[in-house]
């Protein structure tokens, strides 16, 4: 069954590693220090620079349809014979996020609040970025029932960081 490993940037060549993952999508404000974890090629990782913020602000990138039509077309290329690890910097908004918008879009016929039950218990500090969840609800047809099924999760609890953790795709 193929596999979503979400982890935060101090923590990804560990969970590449140990989750033996072929591809990787990376989430990160742009200028951020970055290194692609060896076992990975080149053509196997996205970098989609888009900061983590819900309304525009000076001197930061705000998520529009373009990134997440990124994170679509990378995750449906993904040939899932292995896991991918999908992160950002603190690994509690945007990796999250985006691991919800692929579930749904590699899982069409999976309910969305199922995904984001799931997606809770996986990982109690998940708060999915809010407008890249609305700009999928869109491009994926989904009529509005991915926001409401985060809005139902509600924040995750505080943390600085995340904890790596898995989200199936069934």
């Amino acid at each position: 069954m193929p596999t979503l490993h979400v982890c935060p940037l101090s923590r990804l060549p560990e969970t590449v590693s140990a989750s033996g993952a072929s591809h990787v999508l990376t989430l990160i404000t742009a200028g951020t220090p970055l290194e692609r974890p060896g076992s990975v090629a080149p053509e196997n990782h996205a970098v989609i620079g888009v900061s983590d913020i819900a309304t525009p602000r000076e001197g930061h990138i705000l998520a529009g349809e373009d990134h997440v039509a990124g994170i679509l077309a990378f995750v449906r290329g993904w040939p899932r014979e292995r896991p991918l690890v999908i992160h950002c910097y603190a690994g509690i908004s945007r990796s999250p996020a985006a691991a919800y918008i692929a579930a749904c879009a590699l899982a069409p016929e999976r309910d969305e609040d199922e995904v984001a039950d799931a997606l809770r218990i996986a990982s109690p500090s998940a708060t999915p970025n809010r407008r890249f969840v609305e700009i999928a609800d869109r491009l994926l047809g989904r009529s509005g029932r991915m926001v409401a099924a985060i809005e139902r999760i509600g924040r995750g609890a505080d943390a600085f960081e995340g904890t790596p953790f898995t989200l199936t795709l069934a």
